[in-house]
């Protein structure tokens, strides 16, 4: 690894130099723009990190697996309703109900796609139009009010001064995906099959059940994630939670995801997250127009995309002279 672009690739080093960027981030904000960072200013970001994180992490998994869950908005849109809708009998019993419609809706998905032989694009672009429309069912195409107020406040109330519950269960579960890929063989297995199906098959690795884990996981990540912010909100909307794919995506990239499959880390998607969650709040409090968060979040795509731009030619010619030796070897 000589190249600059080759080390910023890979997930951890990116992990660290979003956090670098992160911290340059604050310090700007602070000297020149008077932005005080104090506990309610990191309060804001977490809160930020914790409505996008888990999603982020779901379709990050999918990515480093190879494939692409663009179901993930509309799981979390129908996970958010069901959650209030169901949360009558016990905001627990909500959050349950959630997660395995997600996991169910994840592992269907998968199955199509394993048993069809289709794209993962196009059975997930079905899955976001049908979940989402459940839920425009399920609610009449209304908001649905969530009327034990004690629940939204235990979601908001300030823990340490800097978290609350949704901001620790968000970290909880990306320190959860960072073990689970570094140090099992589940997650060796996940990143084998990104890299490459085929050798992961001839390895003894099973394709297919990982696939149908990893999007069972990405599902229950995105129905927990609106389940969680609907509770916060106490309520919840067909049409009202439905932002969160675009910046999903951006954390994933941001993180080090490759669309190619294979490369990637829970630690760098939260990376990705937080820089998303600091630039927002840092423009909002600023005062600057919402429109001009997209040009930022387009802008910090671009860098990352140049500076990305030679590792994955680099790593295409390698995957292309790898194929080229297998098949001059029949």
């Amino acid at each position: 690894m000589t190249s600059i672009s080759r080390l910023i690739a890979e997930p951890i080093i990116r992990a660290c130099v979003l956090f670098l960027f992160v911290a340059l981030v604050f310090a700007v904000s602070a000297v020149f723009a008077g932005v005080v960072v104090d506990a309610t200013t990191m309060f804001s970001v977490l809160q930020n990190f914790a409505m996008i994180g888990l999603v982020a992490l779901g379709l990050g998994l999918t990515v480093l697996i190879g494939e692409f869950d663009l179901s993930v908005a509309g799981m979390f849109i129908l996970g958010g309703c069901v959650a209030v809708i169901v949360g009558s009998n016990g905001p627990v019993f909500g959050l349950a109900v959630a997660v395995l419609i997600g996991i169910a809706g994840g592992i269907i998905q998968a199955l199509l796609m394993i048993r069809l032989g289709l794209n993962s694009v196009a059975i997930t672009l079905g899955g976001l139009l049908t979940f989402t429309g459940i839920a425009h069912v399920l609610t009449e195409s209304k908001s649905v009010l969530f009327n034990d107020l004690s629940v939204a406040l235990a979601m908001n109330v300030p823990v340490l001064g800097v978290f609350s519950l949704r901001s620790l269960i968000t970290i909880a579960c990306f320190l959860a995906g960072g073990v689970l890929i570094t140090y099992t063989r589940i997650g060796r297995d996940i990143v084998a099959t990104g890299s490459n199906r085929h050798a992961a098959r001839v390895a003894g690795v099973s394709t297919s059940h990982m696939l149908v884990g990893v999007f069972a996981v990405s599902g229950a990540l995105a129905a927990l994630s609106g389940a969680l912010l609907s509770f916060g909100l106490s309520a919840a909307s067909p049409t009202g939670l439905s932002n969160v794919m675009i910046p999903a995506i951006a954390a994933v990239i941001l993180g080090g995801g490759s669309l190619s499959g294979g490369v990637g880390h829970p630690i760098g998607i939260a990376a990705g997250v937080l820089v998303l969650a600091i630039v927002r709040s840092g423009l909002t409090v600023l005062g600057v127009s919402p429109s001009v968060h997209e040009i930022v979040t387009g802008a910090l795509l671009l860098v990352v995309a140049i500076l990305d731009g030679p590792a994955l030619g680099e790593r295409l010619y390698q995957f292309k002279s790898m194929v080229t030796l297998r098949v001059g070897s029949i």
